[in-house]
């Protein structure tokens, strides 16, 4: 079995687990609804999402997905699976979706209070990793060896698409040899080559795909094609974002941070001070950037990205994903919700 080293450490130990466990069991646990959990709130969640300008959304380990309007108490969703849940997005203040393990998505039209299943593949044993909205109809999950699903009937049917654009030169010339009637079974085949999709971010206009190997592309045609960026770092990326300005950040293995402002040509790297995992990118409604990384590990910038300070927690703890909410960066970890207290200027 392949070993998946680029996740955020703490998402790739659960893969590998289901990735070895009986798949009958895998299915029979993925059915079962996620039981109510006093200490849910203090368990292993994986992210955070707003739900409007009032609510926030958190989704983990055995199929947790967590509400609050404070950042403080947090009441838990209804979910009919306990199957891991990666990540999770809302369109608006009532429809969103999450996504996890066994290939699997819900959706919610009640804003978050209860969820249904809209797929759901255990024999997969493959994780999605992000999922996008761009309309109540249209969205797209990406997840571990390149899968990628697109609905445009908001999520009643979904369609697995091969992106072959990022396969090495001599597999898309093979590809393109064959037969038409060959070409989807050797995709199938060979599915397993392409890189894990870690996230897929828009900025309004054009929409991002990252992921392992230095996988960084943008599409303005919501993911019919692709345009790679030039491979400037061959490691792997967890988080990007745009900030107010227009400029975008990447983030990823390492402490790597790398920056592409509207007046230059090319990502530049900028300096983090720290070989630490770097999991997420929070820009603030005034422009303060934070970026979450393992072990503790927060850096923060007020120039656009320009440069970062670091303020290490002293816990340790991994710090997977976080929202600006009401003026607190309120965090996701190995052990639940943790609200990060910065040192006062």
């Amino acid at each position: 079995m392949r070993l998946i080293v680029s996740f955020p450490a703490i998402c790739y130990v659960f893969l590998f687990l289901c990735g070895i466990s009986n798949t009958s069991l895998s299915a029979e646990m993925a059915t079962l609804p996620a039981t109510k959990a006093i200490l849910a709130e203090k368990s292993l969640l994986l992210a955070i999402a707003p739900i409007g300008d009032e609510k926030l959304v958190a989704v983990g380990q055995y199929g947790h997905i967590l509400l609050s309007e404070n950042g403080d108490t947090w009441q838990q969703a209804k979910v009919p699976s306990r199957t891991t849940l990666t990540n999770v997005y809302f369109y608006n203040e009532q429809l969103g979706w999450a996504v996890g393990h066994d290939a699997s998505i819900f959706h919610s039209n009640d804003g978050g209070l209860t969820w249904q299943t809209q797929q759901l593949l255990p024999e997969e044993e493959n994780p999605l990793l992000d999922i996008y909205f761009k309309s109540p109809t249209q969205g797209i999950a990406v997840g571990a060896y390149g899968k990628f699903y697109r609905t445009s009937d908001g999520g009643k049917t979904w369609e697995n698409e091969f992106h072959q654009e990022f396969l090495l030169a001599d597999d898309v010339d093979y590809i393109n040899d064959l037969k038409v009637e060959d070409q989807k079974a050797y995709q199938s085949e060979i599915a397993f080559i392409l890189p894990h999709f870690n996230g897929i971010k828009s900025d309004g206009n054009t929409l991002f795909l990252f992921g392992e190997t230095g996988l960084l592309a943008k599409s303005t045609d919501f993911g019919i094609s692709w345009e790679s960026f030039d491979n400037f770092y061959n490691g792997s990326f967890f988080s990007l974002a745009t900030t107010s300005t227009g400029t975008q950040l990447v983030a990823g293995l390492r402490g790597n941070i790398f920056r592409l402002s509207n007046d230059e040509k090319q990502w530049l790297k900028v300096p983090s001070n720290t070989s630490a995992l770097l999991n997420d990118i929070i820009v603030t409604t005034n422009n303060t950037i934070f970026i979450l990384g393992n072990n503790g590990m927060v850096l923060v910038s007020t120039d656009d990205g320009k440069k970062f300070s670091k303020h290490t927690q002293k816990d340790g703890k991994t710090l997977i994903a976080g929202q600006w909410f009401k003026g607190r960066l309120i965090t996701v970890s190995d052990v639940g919700i943790k609200i990060i207290q910065l040192p006062k200027k």
